[in-house]
């Protein structure tokens, strides 16, 4: 009986360390994250879905390009004006299809919205 209870407590033991969830994520692999979140949005306008999706692309797990982009400090509103400036710098818009475009990038409707009006449209 001693043994069943040592093997099933070892089991316990196997699948609790075993087990990878978002609050075992490093340290280190959330401040790489943010960091590189960071050094995106230092030379490209994101929406914070897109930025997600540029981490994970690079090899993030989701929670920690999640992580990163909700710790880099971005203002959302402001990087959808970046992105709706840098569209016009190349393309001509209607206010509907800058919004669409947007909103296609990952930007909330409101977000493309104030990018929209902030330049003209």
């Amino acid at each position: 009986m001693k043994r069943l209870i040592t093997t099933v407590a070892l089991a316990a033991a196997v699948l609790t360390v075993g087990a990878v969830t978002p609050a075992h994520a490093t340290p280190i692999s959330r401040a790489n994250a943010v960091r590189s979140a960071k050094q995106y949005l230092q030379f490209q306008a994101f929406s914070k879905r897109g930025l997600v999706g540029q981490l994970k692309y690079d090899g993030f797990s989701t929670y920690d390009a999640t992580y990163g982009a909700s710790h880099s400090g971005a203002n959302w509103m402001k990087q959808a004006v970046r992105s709706a400036k840098s569209y016009l710098k190349f393309q001509a818009f209607s206010r509907s299809g800058l919004v669409g475009q947007l909103e296609y990038d990952g930007f909330t409707h409101s977000q493309a919205l104030h990018g929209a009006l902030a330049v003209g449209l």
